[in-house]
């Protein structure tokens, strides 16, 4: 009798997370970060709720972005789903006319325009949820994030951990040459470190 409870009560659960996950209104929820925070696992995890719930989705990302796959949204530690490349934010809009859930990974990569798209998605009853990077390698803000952020309903800021001391990660720093803020790579190019690290990294870079 007491399993037969407990089944009762984990259906009754699944119901009332599933109904919530498919009533959520027009919004927008951004994961931001440093490389190797978890921002496109947590992409992943929310897009797979929601296709759980029967949810029309569909998740976009940059076609420059080819490191681990040229169709699929891949994160660090190999969780997968399909995706669209495109080059330019207004294909989304002409590619999710009928998507209840529209995802963005690498938004940091797009131009500016990618704020307007989110929000005119976001008006049209869409939850729209957008991953990437909140700083460049300098600790300068990157691309339109800031933007994304500031008209965000809700805005998660994950951490990875300092390679260095062990503490919370506060930016990627770029460990081969180069001034370009565009550059894709893994861990051979990037570590997270905390601000005191990082600090300590940029002037043993000047040095060399």
């Amino acid at each position: 009798m007491q399993f037969l409870k407990r089944i009762c009560n984990f259906a009754r659960i699944m119901k009332s997370n599933l109904t919530g996950e498919a009533h959520h209104p027009g919004r927008i929820e951004v994961v931001c970060g440093s490389m190797f925070s978890g921002k496109t696992e947590e992409l992943i995890r929310r897009m797979r709720r929601a296709q759980f719930a029967r949810q029309r989705v569909e998740i976009f990302k940059p076609a420059i972005d080819t490191r681990y796959s040229d169709e699929e949204v891949v994160s660090h530690d190999q969780k997968h789903i399909m995706s669209t490349p495109i080059d330019s934010p207004a294909s989304i809009l002409l590619l999710s006319s009928d998507i209840d859930v529209v995802g963005i990974d690498e938004a940091q990569f797009f131009d500016d325009t990618i704020v307007d798209v989110c929000n005119e998605l976001a008006n049209r009853g869409v939850r729209v949820i957008v991953a990437g990077l909140d700083m460049d390698f300098r600790g300068h803000p990157f691309g339109p994030m800031p933007a994304l952020c500031a008209i965000a309903d809700e805005v998660m800021k994950v951490q990875a951990i300092c390679v260095s001391c062990g503490a919370l990660a506060y930016v990627s720093h770029r460990k081969v040459p180069g001034e370009r803020q565009v550059m894709l790579g893994e861990t051979l190019e990037y570590e997270p470190l905390c601000r005191q690290c990082y600090k300590k990294a940029i002037q043993e870079d000047g040095e060399h």
